[in-house]
């Protein structure tokens, strides 16, 4: 959510110390890992702090999926403290203490100097390259990104320490930029995706100074690592609030610069039914998360470029391209421009581009050909696909009647349509006047056709 008010007054400064009676947070509900780490760095007498999206999650009385600690110890110092401890990192120098699967990151307070002043490099337009100027906790505090991730529980007095006015903006559910918004959304642009997705997954409003940047910022983006966005897109669609975290990228202005060809053919698509088959695929995704199910980038992705699939797949049957060619000239077109965008690995965009591209396949019911399509590989998700675009078109509902049966009964489900449904043309033999997919969500108007056995045509997707 994002705030229309006036913009708040600026980040507030000092020490606020919130003791264990008045925060709540309780050890029980922590890894016992990042204690085991808190103790050991106090021990030695460092300052040990859990630190950021924790504590966060801690106070709204979530589960933290990561424990961050922060401490005053170099990186050095804590691998000496622990054996089963590696540095990583030249952007910002890490230490990661590996307990089996899970891995306790340390990080050492860190200060905001001078540009290319000692460790710490940025480039002309602002972008931090490098920072590993270390300081004080109360450095280390100022330089994080919202308010909210800026809070520290301190191991030795069990106290929550607030140095930016985190601790009321977390009671208030909103969503606070610490400094000037646009210099610190220039400073790293993919911050304007982590505002929408933390808005979306903690369901805070985006403070309206920290909001007003962002559709007028959205094209620096651009500037990103492509792996960088990739990776956050995954954490915006794979942690549970995929639908929430869409909206947000629409309402910001984000989503262009993020899928821009789906943007292009959702603002295209008069009848909206290529967003109402992306949001229930959405819906889908955070069901399946929810229940702790296993989600495939492949079919995320699938879900999220179908809309810049069927625009493409317009235009080139528009153009008179043959369907098949169409066909795969716009899975590979599409592909294409977004890897540059979020660099999507081969092995997602290829699964991806099968689950398209078997879709033509499942109008046709000739025996063999229903075996062999039982048999791919890919049919589960393709399938689970072409359930999907019911929610634009109820145009495939016999397909799916068919193909539901077909898994069960596969022989019965033949014999039974083989008469009513004739001899099928090949797959590839697409009707160019499917380019109205591009309107109807996917879901191609039907147009009959000669044949020499006088059955009508179903058109692929």
């Amino acid at each position: 959510m994002t705030d229309t008010a006036a913009s708040t007054s600026p980040t507030p400064a000092g020490l606020h110390v919130i003791p264990r009676d008045v925060h709540g947070i309780s050890r029980k509900q922590m890894s016992p890992n990042a204690l085991r780490v808190l103790y050991r760095l106090w021990e030695a007498g460092f300052g040990g702090y859990l630190v950021g999206g924790a504590v966060r999650d801690l106070l709204v009385g979530g589960a933290p999926k990561d424990y961050d600690v922060a401490t005053d110890a170099t990186p050095e110092q804590v691998r000496a403290l622990f054996r089963n401890c590696r540095l990583i990192g030249r952007r910002f120098r890490l230490a990661h203490v590996v307990y089996g699967r899970e891995i306790i990151e340390v990080a050492t307070f860190r200060a905001n100097g001078g540009d290319d002043e000692g460790d710490r490099l940025t480039d002309d337009g602002g972008r931090l390259l490098r920072d590993n100027i270390y300081g004080s906790i109360e450095d280390d505090a100022i330089r994080r990104d919202f308010t909210a991730n800026a809070l520290y529980y301190a191991i030795e007095d069990f106290s929550v320490r607030d140095y930016t006015g985190g601790y009321a903006d977390v009671q208030a559910r909103l969503l606070r930029l610490i400094g000037e918004p646009e210099a610190r959304y220039r400073e790293d642009p993919v911050r304007m995706l982590r505002a929408a997705r933390l808005a979306a997954k903690l369901g805070f409003t985006i403070e309206a100074a920290t909001a007003e940047p962002l559709p007028r910022l959205a094209p620096l983006l651009a500037e990103a690592a492509p792996a960088r966005l990739f990776e956050e897109t995954l954490k915006l669609f794979l942690s549970g609030h995929a639908v929430a975290s869409f909206e947000l990228l629409e309402a910001t202005g984000l989503l262009p610069a993020l899928l821009p060809e789906t943007a292009q053919a959702l603002a295209s698509n008069k009848s909206g039914a290529l967003r109402r088959m992306l949001v229930q695929g959405l819906r889908n995704t955070d069901a399946r998360v929810a229940a702790e199910e296993s989600v495939s980038p492949a079919f995320l992705y699938a879900v999220l470029l179908w809309p810049a699939y069927c625009r493409a797949l317009a235009l080139l049957q528009a153009q008179g391209v043959h369907a098949v060619e169409a066909q795969r000239r716009a899975a590979d077109r599409v592909s294409l421009h977004q890897v540059a965008r979020t660099a999507l690995p081969r092995r997602f965009s290829l699964p991806m581009q099968e689950i398209w591209l078997l879709q033509p396949r499942f109008a046709l019911r000739q025996r063999k050909r229903v075996f062999r399509l039982l048999a791919h590989p890919r049919f589960r998700a393709a399938f689970d696909f072409l359930e999907l675009r019911l929610t634009a078109s109820d145009s495939h509902a016999g397909d799916v009647a068919f193909w539901r049966e077909a898994q069960l009964h596969p022989a019965q489900a033949v014999d039974a349509s083989e008469h009513a449904a004739g001899d099928a043309d090949d797959p590839h033999e697409a009707d160019p006047a499917d380019a109205g997919a591009a309107d109807d969500g996917g879901a191609p108007r039907k147009r009959r056709r000669r044949r020499r056995n006088g059955a009508a045509a179903q058109a692929p997707a």
